[in-house]
Protein backbone atom coordinates (compact mmCIF):
# COMPACT_ATOMS: atom_id res chain seq x y z
CA UNK A 1 0.00 0.00 0.00
CA UNK A 2 2.65 2.17 0.44
CA UNK A 3 4.32 1.67 -2.67
CA UNK A 4 1.08 2.34 -4.47
CA UNK A 5 1.10 5.72 -2.63
CA UNK A 6 4.43 6.91 -3.66
CA UNK A 7 3.77 5.95 -7.25
CA UNK A 8 0.17 7.56 -7.19
CA UNK A 9 1.93 10.84 -5.63
CA UNK A 10 5.24 10.97 -8.31
CA UNK A 11 2.04 10.31 -11.01
CA UNK A 12 0.49 13.04 -10.01
CA UNK A 13 3.75 15.55 -9.75
CA UNK A 14 4.21 14.30 -13.38
CA UNK A 15 1.03 14.98 -14.56
CA UNK A 16 0.61 18.81 -12.67
CA UNK A 17 4.21 19.44 -14.53
CA UNK A 18 3.39 18.64 -17.86
CA UNK A 19 0.12 20.93 -17.42
CA UNK A 20 1.92 23.55 -16.38
CA UNK A 21 4.13 23.36 -19.42
CA UNK A 22 1.37 22.76 -21.57
CA UNK A 23 0.35 26.33 -20.33
CA UNK A 24 3.45 28.04 -20.72
CA UNK A 25 3.43 27.77 -24.66
CA UNK A 26 6.67 28.87 -27.22
CA UNK A 27 6.54 31.59 -29.02
CA UNK A 28 6.18 30.78 -32.95
CA UNK A 29 8.87 32.31 -35.32
CA UNK A 30 6.55 34.75 -36.54
CA UNK A 31 6.47 35.85 -33.21
CA UNK A 32 9.78 35.75 -32.23
CA UNK A 33 10.56 37.87 -35.23
CA UNK A 34 8.20 40.48 -34.49
CA UNK A 35 9.54 41.18 -31.12
CA UNK A 36 13.15 41.09 -32.25
CA UNK A 37 12.02 43.93 -34.81
CA UNK A 38 10.05 45.70 -32.11
CA UNK A 39 13.51 45.73 -29.98
CA UNK A 40 15.24 46.71 -32.44
CA UNK A 41 13.26 49.66 -33.52
CA UNK A 42 13.57 50.79 -30.02
CA UNK A 43 17.01 50.54 -29.86
CA UNK A 44 17.05 52.22 -33.28
CA UNK A 45 15.08 55.19 -31.88
CA UNK A 46 17.47 55.61 -28.73
CA UNK A 47 20.58 55.49 -30.91
CA UNK A 48 19.59 58.30 -32.85
CA UNK A 49 18.47 60.08 -30.09
CA UNK A 50 21.65 59.65 -28.16
CA UNK A 51 23.37 60.97 -31.98
CA UNK A 52 21.23 64.30 -31.72
CA UNK A 53 22.01 64.87 -28.06
CA UNK A 54 25.46 64.51 -28.53
CA UNK A 55 25.96 62.07 -25.76
CA UNK A 56 26.62 58.16 -27.35
CA UNK A 57 29.34 55.90 -27.04
CA UNK A 58 30.28 53.90 -29.99
CA UNK A 59 31.45 49.92 -28.11
CA UNK A 60 32.73 47.79 -31.47
CA UNK A 61 33.42 44.52 -30.75
CA UNK A 62 35.36 44.40 -34.30
CA UNK A 63 38.36 46.47 -35.69
CA UNK A 64 39.19 46.32 -39.34
CA UNK A 65 42.54 47.55 -40.60
CA UNK A 66 43.23 49.37 -43.37
CA UNK A 67 44.02 46.35 -45.77
CA UNK A 68 41.01 44.79 -44.97
CA UNK A 69 42.94 42.32 -41.71
CA UNK A 70 40.32 41.74 -38.94
CA UNK A 71 40.39 41.38 -35.75
CA UNK A 72 37.79 40.58 -33.17
CA UNK A 73 38.12 42.85 -29.33
CA UNK A 74 36.27 42.93 -26.20
CA UNK A 75 33.82 46.16 -26.45
CA UNK A 76 34.22 47.80 -23.46
CA UNK A 77 37.89 48.98 -24.12
CA UNK A 78 37.33 49.64 -27.82
CA UNK A 79 34.85 52.68 -28.43
CA UNK A 80 34.27 55.76 -29.49
CA UNK A 81 32.61 58.39 -27.45
CA UNK A 82 31.48 61.84 -27.44
CA UNK A 83 29.84 64.20 -24.77
CA UNK A 84 29.27 67.65 -24.89
CA UNK A 85 32.01 69.07 -27.04
CA UNK A 86 34.63 66.29 -26.45
CA UNK A 87 35.25 63.30 -28.22
CA UNK A 88 37.56 59.77 -27.01
CA UNK A 89 38.69 57.15 -29.30
CA UNK A 90 40.11 54.55 -27.64
CA UNK A 91 41.23 51.34 -29.34
CA UNK A 92 42.90 47.94 -27.08
CA UNK A 93 44.04 45.01 -28.21
CA UNK A 94 44.52 41.17 -26.18
CA UNK A 95 47.94 41.32 -26.31
CA UNK A 96 50.25 40.64 -23.58
CA UNK A 97 52.10 44.27 -23.97
CA UNK A 98 50.26 47.48 -21.85
CA UNK A 99 50.63 49.83 -24.53
CA UNK A 100 50.26 53.43 -24.35
CA UNK A 101 46.86 53.40 -22.64
CA UNK A 102 48.22 50.63 -20.37
CA UNK A 103 45.06 48.08 -22.18
CA UNK A 104 47.65 47.57 -24.90
CA UNK A 105 46.26 49.87 -27.33
CA UNK A 106 46.30 53.71 -27.43
CA UNK A 107 43.28 56.55 -26.08
CA UNK A 108 43.05 60.01 -27.46
CA UNK A 109 41.13 62.53 -26.36
CA UNK A 110 39.80 65.66 -28.17
CA UNK A 111 37.89 68.48 -29.26
CA UNK A 112 35.83 68.19 -31.71
CA UNK A 113 33.97 70.18 -34.61
CA UNK A 114 31.99 70.59 -38.04
CA UNK A 115 29.14 67.75 -36.35
CA UNK A 116 27.07 67.00 -39.43
CA UNK A 117 24.46 64.62 -38.65
CA UNK A 118 22.39 63.22 -41.93
CA UNK A 119 20.06 60.71 -42.59
CA UNK A 120 19.39 59.17 -46.10
CA UNK A 121 16.51 58.15 -48.08
CA UNK A 122 16.45 54.28 -46.05
CA UNK A 123 17.10 55.28 -42.76
CA UNK A 124 20.47 55.14 -42.09
CA UNK A 125 22.37 57.98 -39.95
CA UNK A 126 26.06 59.58 -40.56
CA UNK A 127 27.65 61.52 -38.51
CA UNK A 128 30.80 63.00 -39.81
CA UNK A 129 33.17 64.76 -37.13
CA UNK A 130 36.67 66.22 -36.90
CA UNK A 131 38.38 65.50 -33.94
CA UNK A 132 41.69 67.86 -32.71
CA UNK A 133 43.58 66.82 -29.57
CA UNK A 134 46.80 66.06 -28.25
CA UNK A 135 47.06 62.94 -29.86
CA UNK A 136 44.82 63.42 -32.59
CA UNK A 137 43.87 64.83 -35.36
CA UNK A 138 41.23 63.19 -37.53
CA UNK A 139 37.80 62.92 -39.42
CA UNK A 140 35.31 60.38 -37.70
CA UNK A 141 32.86 59.14 -39.72
CA UNK A 142 29.64 57.43 -38.32
CA UNK A 143 27.23 55.22 -40.38
CA UNK A 144 24.25 53.95 -37.85
CA UNK A 145 21.96 51.47 -40.13
CA UNK A 146 18.39 51.75 -40.30
CA UNK A 147 16.29 49.66 -37.76
CA UNK A 148 19.06 48.73 -35.02
CA UNK A 149 21.98 50.12 -33.04
CA UNK A 150 23.96 48.55 -35.08
CA UNK A 151 26.96 50.61 -36.61
CA UNK A 152 30.42 51.48 -38.32
CA UNK A 153 33.08 54.01 -37.65
CA UNK A 154 35.80 54.90 -40.03
CA UNK A 155 38.53 57.22 -37.98
CA UNK A 156 40.73 58.73 -41.08
CA UNK A 157 43.56 60.87 -39.30
CA UNK A 158 44.38 63.74 -41.28
CA UNK A 159 48.39 62.99 -41.62
CA UNK A 160 48.68 59.85 -42.40
CA UNK A 161 46.84 56.63 -44.41
CA UNK A 162 46.14 54.25 -41.23
CA UNK A 163 42.72 54.48 -41.38
CA UNK A 164 40.92 52.01 -39.21
CA UNK A 165 36.97 51.22 -38.83
CA UNK A 166 35.92 49.90 -35.67
CA UNK A 167 32.21 47.71 -35.85
CA UNK A 168 29.49 47.88 -33.33
CA UNK A 169 26.78 49.12 -31.68
CA UNK A 170 25.89 53.05 -30.12
CA UNK A 171 24.61 53.41 -26.69
CA UNK A 172 23.58 56.62 -24.77
CA UNK A 173 26.16 57.19 -22.22
CA UNK A 174 24.25 56.49 -19.24
CA UNK A 175 23.97 52.50 -20.89
CA UNK A 176 27.88 52.42 -21.71
CA UNK A 177 30.01 50.36 -20.08
CA UNK A 178 33.33 51.11 -21.40
CA UNK A 179 36.75 51.53 -19.50
CA UNK A 180 39.03 54.29 -20.63
CA UNK A 181 42.42 53.91 -20.55
CA UNK A 182 45.42 56.59 -19.79
CA UNK A 183 44.85 59.24 -22.37
CA UNK A 184 47.52 60.76 -24.27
Amino acid sequence: MKRFSILLTLFLLVMAGSAAAQEERDLTKAEKKALQERIDSLQYAEAVQALNDRAFTLEADKVIFKYGQTAYVTSNTNFVSVQDDKATVQVAFNIPISGLNGLGGVTVDGQFSKYDLRTDKKGNVMLSLSVMGSGISARVDITLYAGSNEATVNILPNFSSNRLTLSGVILPLHKSRVFKGRSL
